[in-house]
Order: C-alpha cells, then structure tokens, then sequence
C-alpha cells in the first residue's frame, strides 16, 4: 500500500500537481468502539454489563444513533459483546478487550509510522522543489547577465621567449588571429588604456583583452606558441 502511495506521491510532482497533507483520521463510529473497549479494559465496565446503544453510547459521545449502532456492530464482531433484539447488548469478554485495544494500537503505531514517512517524503520534496526553483532562477540570471555582458574580461602575463615581444598589434594580426580585443597593457606598473594598434608588446608585459568563451585559449596559445 505505501509503495502505491509513495508513486503516486511522485506521479503528482512530475505532472505538476500541488500536492496537499494527507489526513488519517478514523471513522466515527469505530473511535467510539476504542474508546468503549478501553473503557472495558480499564474496568470502567465489567463483564455482564448491558449497554443500549442509542441511549447510552449515543448520548455518552455526541454521535447520532447510527453512529452508536455500528459502534456497536463492530464490538459485536470482535465478540467483546452480545447483542440481543430490543434487550440491548452484554458484555461478555474482557479478554477480548484487551486484544482489541492491542490490535489497534498496533494498527496506529504502523500509521504514524507511515504517515511520519510520507510526511519527511513531501518534506523533502518540497525541499528538491525548492532547489530546483533556485538553480532555475541561478540560470535565469546567469543569461541574462550574459546577455547584457557578452564579453568577459581576461589577462594574460607575455613569458620572455614568446614570438610576439617587440611586436605591434596590428604587426600581429591580434584581433584576427584571436578574436580578443587589448583594452589596457601594464607595462612596468604603468597602466596603458585604450592602446591602439601601434602598441608594441614587451616582456612581461601585462594585457588584458575581452572576447567571448574561446578568446582567452586562442590568445593563450598565440603567445606561447
């Protein structure tokens, strides 16, 4: 039974279905039925006793004679007592009580231990929902921050024994062979913007350059190369 609850749980998620607590409450009459037996197991009524279901259980519990009957009824199953037309009904085991009440709090045990596992089941879910709302909302932002800067901002160390020192850019074909535009050099701790095409490259020389994901590897192996 859990495992079908458990999927449809999960059926509800993917296709979008809010999903609602569950509530496990027991039916009316079978909780005057408890609460009658254990009543009996506790001595309150003894073996013998008559009881009238609409008189006594109707009124002693604030149920309608029908719900008082199948009360009744189902004592009368687990033989905790004995029904007799128009003579009411006797109590007749309290052994039979007592197993009962057992049963059902075995039954419950067994309940709030399912409902304690659907329960962390859609606290989790809810949680995973939660994340995924997030990431969704990281990537959202991402796209559009790229959308607004298209270009991210790089830098790169020139090493002595790279082919392009004492270079121009436009001697280099810079742009053309990386598809990186130098937007400063520092050169000896003085910061050049802007530098042109006539910019002659030096060692250890610093330039930063903007380009799109694959500019900073096509510059990289263009000075090291």
């Amino acid at each position: 039974m859990f495992l079908f609850v458990f999927f449809d749980i999960i059926f509800k998620i993917e296709v979008g279905v809010k999903m609602t607590k569950i509530k496990h409450e027991l039916p009316r009459y079978l909780q005057v039925a408890v609460d009658f037996a254990a009543k009996i197991v506790d001595k309150h009524y003894k073996v013998g006793d008559r009881v009238y279901a609409r008189s006594a259980l109707a009124s002693q519990y604030g149920v309608s004679s029908e719900t008082s009957r199948r009360a009744m009824c189902v004592l009368e199953d687990v033989n905790i007592i004995h029904s007799t037309p128009g003579s009411g009904s006797t109590i007749v085991s309290y052994e039979n009580a007592v197993s009962f009440i057992n049963q059902y709090s075995s039954i419950r045990t067994l309940e709030d231990i399912r409902k304690n596992i659907l329960e962390n089941i859609e606290e989790s879910i809810n949680k995973q929902l939660e994340l995924k709302k997030q990431v969704e909302e990281l990537i959202d932002k991402s796209s559009k921050f790229k959308d607004i800067t298209p270009f991210v901002p790089y830098e790169i160390k020139i090493p002595s024994d790279s082919p392009i020192i004492n270079k121009t850019l436009v001697e280099l074909n810079f742009w053309h062979n990386t598809s990186a535009t130098v937007i400063a050099i520092n050169h000896k701790d003085k910061l050049i913007l802007s530098p042109g095409p006539y910019a002659n490259l030096k060692e250890n020389d610093i330039i930063y350059f903007i380009g799109n994901e694959e500019s900073y590897n096509r510059v990289f192996k263009f000075i090291f190369k």
